[in-house]
């Protein structure tokens, strides 16, 4: 098992960095969210406000129109696609792209994710229901081990458990969070963002300036109990897409994408304390977070 650092302040002080001056909206990010069906519409949103109040500069939601509504008038900055022309885009358009939150799961799901992996060559954050449609459909995996994207997962122990299943590896409690996040990142080649209580971060990234790889674990030192609950998940895979648009490494994305979540947490809970905080205040202090890391 790796020996594992800590995402500081410092860290992601060399991740997020002040902004220049003549910057526009098409150099920010630009974020394609493929999340929500109907009853789960709240999960899109949460997905899509986490990416634009971390600064991406262009959000469009892959969803069914049947939701459209719903979506344009909980986040009018963003646009809306129908899911099922998302096969007829060109997907290089986008910095990265977001897979899962409330997207449900079935065969035709699982297509969509797969056709992603293989022919999207950028940043992909895949997460809830994209991690269960390729843990149901895809036994071994393969479409995450062949991927041509960069993939990073973002499981809850539940997730965890699904994926080492079909790795045949065990469980993250017979693990540890840190094995189990370590192992299903050696076997997939994704980085690995294990949540819970000092959320792990696991991944392969360059030694030095040389081409050979070399793994790096962080233990995350933001956030709360109060983050325990519906929809924080969801925000934290936006705030993940838009660094990683933004042009952050997928390992570097995931590692200021938990600390700059968990840190929204804390000062959603000195605001509002951590029993009546919900995804939504943490989404609002995502602003106030990044201020604290970068000054404006």
């Amino acid at each position: 098992m790796e020996k594992a650092g800590l995402i500081t302040l410092e860290y992601v002080n060399t991740v997020i960095k002040e902004r220049p001056a003549d910057i526009h909206k098409g150099q920010c990010g630009r974020v394609l969210i493929v999340a929500g069906t109907i009853g789960m519409a709240g999960a899109a949103v949460l997905s899509a406000r986490g990416a634009l109040k971390s600064g991406a500069g262009l959000v469009k939601i892959a969803a069914p129109k049947e939701i459209f509504n719903i979506l344009q008038t909980a986040v009018p900055q963003a646009t809306c696609m129908d899911v099922k022309d998302l096969s007829q885009g060109d997907l290089e358009i986008y910095g990265s792209i977001a897979v899962g939150p409330g997207l449900g799961v079935d065969e035709e799901r699982y297509l969509l994710i797969s056709n992603i992996l293989k022919n999207y060559n950028g940043p992909v954050v895949l997460d809830a229901d994209g991690i269960n449609c390729i843990c149901k459909y895809d036994k071994e995996l393969q479409s995450l081990c062949k991927a041509q994207a960069s993939v990073i997962l973002t499981p809850h122990v539940g997730e965890g458990d699904r994926l080492l299943k079909a790795l045949g590896s065990g469980t993250v409690k017979e693990l540890g969070r840190q094995k189990a996040a370590e192992l299903i990142s050696e076997k997939t080649g994704a980085v690995v963002l294990m949540k819970g209580p000092g959320t792990i971060v696991t991944g392969e990234t360059k030694a030095n300036a040389g081409t050979s790889e070399e793994r790096q674990t962080y233990v995350n030192t933001t956030g709360n109990p109060g983050m325990a609950t519906g929809g924080s998940g969801d925000v934290l895979t936006g705030v993940i897409a838009s660094f990683a648009a933004s042009g952050a490494g997928s390992l570097d994305a995931a590692g200021a994408g938990a600390y700059i979540h968990g840190l929204a947490g804390d000062i959603a809970a000195d605001k509002y304390g951590q029993w009546g905080m919900t995804a939504l205040e943490i989404e609002e202090s995502l602003p106030a977070a990044l201020k604290q890391v970068v000054g404006k």
